[in-house]
């Protein structure tokens, strides 16, 4: 069964930013994960991620945008951890 990774997003204008986020954990997790983007309708600045139901990442909450390899790696960590408990 594929994990599921949810990316709510502003639809003000994110939603290339969470495209590229999908092809990227797609590419590292194929046929893995169960990716699905929400964006929001109106401005919000979210860009928030959540593995098997749990917030990793949260621009609102001071994350920014998962634009650096860190960011990255720490959402690779935090699929990788959520697929051995499944």
């Amino acid at each position: 069964m594929a994990l599921p990774v949810r990316v709510v997003y502003c639809g003000a204008g994110y939603k290339s930013k969470y495209l590229q986020l999908k092809k990227k954990l797609e590419d590292e997790f194929p046929g893995r994960l169960d990716i699905c983007g929400e964006g929001t309708p109106q401005v919000t600045g979210f860009f928030e991620v959540l593995v098997a139901g749990k917030l990793v990442h949260s621009k609102k909450g001071g994350d920014g945008y998962v634009d650096t390899e860190s960011k990255f790696l720490k959402l690779v960590a935090a699929i990788k951890a959520a697929l051995a408990q499944a």
